[in-house]
């Protein structure tokens, strides 16, 4: 099992309407490529500030064949929408793990 996990501090004064993009229109465009086979979407509870929340969202796919196939196709084209919509309002990073047991 991959996860492929994205971790964002998004503003406070968009943030009801970034989540309403992401479970409506960008975590579906991304699961619409076929390559992942579920995602959770998580707020991190200890990391808030008075500027910003932070939400993780994890893609599980059953290989790296598979999320490769997602980053050379697809990942720059979605990351540029998200940055065209939101512009400097979030920010964040990505990590890929591998589930041990």
């Amino acid at each position: 099992m991959i996860v492929y996990n994205i971790t964002m501090k998004v503003n406070h004064a968009i943030i009801n309407e970034w989540i309403a993009w992401q479970m409506q229109e960008h975590i579906p465009e991304i699961m619409a490529t076929k390559l992942f086979d579920d995602y959770k979407m998580y707020h991190l509870l200890e990391h808030d500030d008075h500027e910003s929340v932070t939400y993780t969202i994890q893609y599980f796919t059953s290989s790296i064949e598979r999320y490769n196939q997602y980053i050379k196709n697809f990942a720059t084209q979605l990351r540029d929408k998200a940055f065209a919509k939101w512009g400097n309002q979030f920010a964040g990073f990505r990590s890929v793990m591998e589930l041990v047991q």
